[in-house]
């Protein structure tokens, strides 16, 4: 209960090394990001409303986004990911990019992404600094009344990954998979069952990764930590 919660905040060690850079805040405690974002007992509240040019609305309720989570972590575990491995995106702002992050957060492993408008020299910029196990694609986009695709891209970025174990296409302009060939299928990655579990990580543990805007040379990477974006404690 919340006495007990704070009775043991009470015994916790805050900052262990004052030393800047590399303070060392809340050691021996772990957590997952995930879990917390994932945490309320409401379930058929909505959690996620999508809205695009290229698709219908997409609404899920916290039941259903814990239910796609669950599924797509079970088939990043199949696919090898593990904790301290990375998961980047080709992505555009769709819930399949949600699910993904929360997906790969749930093993501890660390997420990335670049949108769809990125050229292949920026994705890989950035991507090859932190050589991803798994990516997630969209074979392209709509601006307007323009269709753009980006299938030739997906396969220079790919090309240029040797440690990618597996790429993964998420439809978006069209549901033929021979357009990213060699690719599992979102549907594929999610088709397991299974219920969902979090990997609690040390506080400092990498959560995502952002890069700056590479103006005055290569993108810089720059790490955020489960602890450092988690809101609540874990008890």
């Amino acid at each position: 209960g919340q006495f007990l919660d704070l009775a043991l905040v009470a015994f916790l060690v805050v900052l262990a090394d004052r030393a800047m850079p590399g303070a060392v805040w809340f050691p021996g405690t772990r957590l997952n990001y995930a879990e917390q974002a994932l945490r309320h007992q409401d379930l058929d509240a909505t959690a996620l409303v999508a809205r695009s040019q290229t698709r219908d609305p997409v609404v899920l309720s916290r039941r259903e986004l814990r239910d796609e989570v669950a599924r797509v972590r079970a088939g990043l575990r199949r696919l090898g990911v593990e904790p301290g491995d990375r998961v980047a995106g080709y992505l555009a702002n769709i819930p399949e990019a949600a699910i993904a992050l929360l997906a790969t957060a749930s093993l501890g492993a660390i997420w990335a992404v670049c949108p769809p408008e990125f050229g292949v020299q920026s994705v890989l910029d950035r991507f090859k600094q932190i050589d991803p196990k798994v990516l997630l694609v969209v074979d392209g986009y709509r601006y307007g009344d323009k269709t753009v695709d980006r299938t030739s891209e997906i396969s220079e970025i790919r090309s240029a990954l040797p440690g990618l174990a597996a790429t993964v296409w998420v439809p978006y302009l069209d549901h033929d998979p021979v357009r990213v060939p060699g690719a599992m299928t979102w549907s594929e990655l999610r088709a397991d069952e299974q219920p969902l579990e979090f990997e609690r990580v040390p506080f400092d543990h990498p959560l995502w990764i952002l890069f700056s805007s590479g103006t005055t040379g290569v993108p810089k990477a720059i790490v955020h930590g489960h602890g450092g974006i988690t809101l609540e404690p874990v008890s």
